[in-house]
């Protein structure tokens, strides 16, 4: 069973600037998934290719990790704090976001 991570409720976002300056959301999902749809200015690192990717982001800011329903990045975002950054998990993954109101391309 996970730890339980720090995480954000897109509901409580604002919708016309719902990722705050400093922050950079990752998404985790699978090329597929993300296709289908993502947050604008998200950054694409699947899940599998995170260890070997992690130099690709950037170090300072928050990160919010997002997946599907949130199960994925909350693993995620246990091991990026593991290893010293500032992640935070989006509570509900990309199904909150979209019911949320908030933008997807």
């Amino acid at each position: 069973m996970l730890s339980p991570v720090p995480a954000v409720v897109p509901a409580d976002l604002d919708p016309t600037a719902p990722i705050a300056t400093g922050t950079t959301l990752v998404d985790v999902r699978e090329r597929s998934e993300w296709d289908e749809g993502h947050a604008p200015g998200a950054v694409h690192v699947p899940l599998g290719d995170l260890t070997a990717r992690v130099g690709e982001l950037p170090v300072g800011g928050r990160l919010l990790l997002v997946c599907h329903s949130g199960t994925r990045s909350a693993r995620a975002t246990a091991w990026l704090n593991g290893a010293g950054y500032d992640a935070a998990n989006l509570d509900g993954g990309m199904v909150a976001w979209a019911r949320a109101g908030l933008p997807v391309t």
